[in-house]
């Protein structure tokens, strides 16, 4: 154990030059027309991208034997003690996830800013779209705030985000509807914040009058019952979430009470991604007295075939449905097998169902450019009379 310790700190120990002075002098050769990755460390140079999409990467591990970047081939080892790859054409735009694997431990890139994604700490590298939707603009800003509050569920203390608009301060006597967004698998609470650049997107949306000024909060979507009674999942196992019951019984009345919120059903809106898509169902349908807009973004559509019985078959009264539900939105990337959701929703509206929609992102798969364009699209849709 203590070999295998000494291994990985001599690792992250060696890639931490990545930037500074020592570098062999080919670290500072910068392939014609590439610029730094907007997701390194102020200074670091690699990896690089260029304007066609491409990648090219740097890290100097002399002492190591080999060195890999997840999800692509092997670095290849210069006499300088750099391991260097270039990818053989131009990458997928969006954000995407990385790890470095030296002699076999995989780590974050010390060169690069740290996400937790794929149930770790990784780096990420930005192949840019082009559009300045999700960007910085010269637009008033709302706040990210952070929030720590008690769980008797789960016996705990839990952190939320929660995201108010620029004009909420100035504002102390309006009230603002919630959106409730949740992260998928393998992430966490920071996701829509980091990742999803969810407050770039309502900053830009609302300050262009496209989007009706709310309060968004992303919590963490696990938790396990802890209440006594509860039964314990088997060691090795994870509990099933209960994540619905936390979000209704204490994340809404929680929000209520701290912020200026407006509490009646239609003020109120859920959606997620993948993992947190299918929350959004759980939590929505048998809560429609609680919430009157939803959105699944590559996840929460159900099968076909079980529209009639879906949820103790809601959506077989379908003049009580339309009432009740403002919007239904699902999306997904045309490249994640998008016929399952298009086919969902166009059932749908075949057995009458009048405020589906469906968004499909162009050229994009289960990553997150496809949950940025689904909430650039959902978010103006929500809350209008």
């Amino acid at each position: 154990m203590k070999k295998t310790q000494n291994l990985f700190f001599a690792t992250l120990f060696a890639l931490s030059f990545n930037s500074v002075a020592q570098q062999p002098a080919s670290m500072s050769e910068y392939p014609v027309g590439t610029f730094p990755n907007e997701h390194n460390l102020d200074g670091a140079q690699w990896p690089r991208v260029d304007t066609e999409g491409k990648t090219y990467w740097r890290v100097y591990a002399p002492n190591a034997e080999s060195v890999q970047i997840r999800f692509r081939d092997p670095m290849t080892r210069q006499a300088d003690g750099t391991w260097y790859y270039q990818s053989p054409g131009p990458e997928v735009v969006g954000f995407h996830y990385y790890q470095l694997i030296v002699d076999g431990v995989s780590t974050a890139d010390p060169a690069g800013k740290t996400y937790y994604g794929m149930g770790a700490w990784v780096s990420a590298i930005e192949i840019p779209e082009g559009e300045a939707y999700d960007k910085p603009q010269n637009v008033p800003h709302g706040e990210v705030r952070e929030r720590q509050y008690w769980s008797d569920i789960t016996q705990s203390w839990r952190r939320c985000f929660v995201y108010t608009p620029a004009e909420y301060d100035s504002n102390p006597s309006k009230k603002y509807p919630v959106l409730y967004l949740q992260h998928g698998s393998g992430e966490d609470e920071t996701g829509w914040v980091r990742q999803g650049r969810m407050h770039q997107i309502m900053d830009n949306l609302i300050a262009g009058g496209n989007a009706v000024p709310m309060i968004v909060v992303m919590d963490l979507g696990y938790g396990t019952d802890k209440r006594p009674g509860a039964i314990q999942p088997a060691p090795g196992r994870r509990a099933p979430s209960i994540f619905p019951e936390i979000l209704v019984k204490e994340i809404v009345p929680m929000i209520d009470r701290t912020y200026r919120t407006n509490i009646d059903r239609e003020s109120r809106a859920m959606a997620g991604l993948s993992m947190g898509g299918g929350h959004t169902f759980q939590t929505v349908m048998p809560n429609l007295d609680k919430f009157a807009w939803m959105g699944g973004f590559s996840g929460g559509a159900g099968a076909v075939d079980q529209i009639s019985t879906a949820y103790n078959g809601i959506y077989n009264d379908m003049d009580a449905f339309n009432r009740q539900m403002k919007l239904m939105f699902l999306s997904i990337g045309s490249n994640e097998n998008p016929d399952r959701v298009r086919l969902y929703v166009e059932a749908l509206k075949g057995k009458g169902i009048k405020n589906a929609v469906y968004y499909e992102s162009p050229g994009t798969a289960h990553e997150w450019l496809t949950w940025r364009r689904s909430l650039r699209e959902f978010v103006p849709l929500l809350f209008r009379k």
